[in-house]
């Protein structure tokens, strides 16, 4: 597998990745729209982020990207194609985006997991801190989770 930079003219590709992997977990039409243009990723976003690909066979089959607010790093996207869920894709990106980080100063990475992966960043070894209600759907209450980044990771 090989991870690399996200590239600006691959935005839609990601896009339609994040778009299948959300779907994946049975989400009715209606909530898959409400939540459209989060699931986008444009060429600026990959510009201006920390975005990573992690390809097999010259094809995308997952992406991981961070968002930096000052001192804080919050894990914005993380989506595996679902025909590569559970083959250590995620892991990989998770483990590669705490490297990038590290030299930056980064301690710890900030999650709002959808409920469905919540198990999967604590098997990682991130803790529950909290929740957050859905700004798009009052009354859903998202995960919130920190990773701890290991000096020299």
């Amino acid at each position: 597998m090989l991870l690399r930079p996200a590239r600006p003219d691959e935005s839609e590709l990601l896009s339609e990745l994040a778009r299948a992997a959300k779907a994946h977990w049975g989400y009715p039409p209606d909530l898959m729209a409400l939540w459209a243009d989060d699931l986008g990723v444009s060429p600026e976003f990959i510009e201006q982020h920390h975005v990573i690909c992690a390809e097999r066979d010259g094809k995308v089959v997952g992406f991981a990207a961070v968002c930096e607010e000052g001192s804080t790093f919050e894990l914005e996207h993380l989506w595996i194609h679902p025909g590569h869920m559970r083959e250590g894709v995620g892991r990989a990106l998770v483990g590669k985006i705490a490297a990038h980080l590290q030299p930056l100063g980064a301690t710890t990475m900030r999650i709002v997991s959808d409920p469905h992966a919540e198990g999967f960043y604590l098997a990682l070894g991130a803790r529950r801190v909290g929740e957050k209600e859905s700004t798009k759907r009052p009354g859903r209450f998202l995960p919130v989770l920190v990773l701890d980044i290991e000096p020299g990771e």
